[in-house]
């Protein structure tokens, strides 16, 4: 089955939740907060679904690991 897409989607919003949490660390600006409001529901879905693709990202390990040996 070919994921290819659904891979860059995901890998894409990783990305975009890894460089909020660098402004939070070297800024203190979450910005998702501050366009969302602090833990509102939007907010909340949002830090839910970037988790939620760091989780599936673990697998990419084994696919490019399975890949090389290929």
């Amino acid at each position: 089955m070919n994921t290819k897409g659904l891979d860059y989607t995901i890998l894409t919003i990783a990305i975009i939740g890894a460089i909020n949490w660098g402004l939070v660390g070297f800024f203190k600006l979450d910005l998702i907060a501050l366009l969302f409001g602090d833990m509102s529901l939007i907010s909340r879905i949002i830090y839910a679904v970037v988790g939620l693709c760091g989780l599936y990202l673990i697998s990419l390990y084994g696919r490019v690991t399975s890949a090389l040996e290929s």
